[in-house]
């Protein structure tokens, strides 16, 4: 798996992390913070993996905060950095995902 759970937790811990200016629009808008983002991300687990984006293979992870609120991120590992880009964030909807938000409705 390229995408490394632990690598991801550890560079949130670290705060790491780099938000591209329109995830951080689009966080605003979903009313989610950094402080949420990040507690979600220390202790998230990989529910898919996009191994062919680019500039980065990217994955997406499934966190909760410390308030129980689920949310789901894009993200991207950058070795040379070292730098855990956060591509989206948003909360899962019923709707589009089964209970516990890890497969997507058929």
């Amino acid at each position: 798996m390229i995408h490394q759970i632990n690598r991801i937790h550890e560079l949130a811990v670290l705060n790491q992390m780099a938000f591209k200016k329109h995830t951080v629009l689009r966080m605003y808008q979903r009313q989610i913070t950094e402080d949420d983002t990040k507690e979600a991300l220390v202790q998230c687990k990989i529910i898919e993996e996009y191994l062919d984006d680019y500039p980065l293979p990217s994955c997406l992870v499934l966190g909760y905060t410390k308030m129980g609120r689920p949310i789901h991120a894009v993200v991207a590992i950058d070795e040379e950095e070292p730098m855990l880009w956060i591509i989206t964030v948003y909360e899962p909807d019923l709707s589009e995902w089964e209970e516990g938000f890890e497969k997507r409705r058929k």
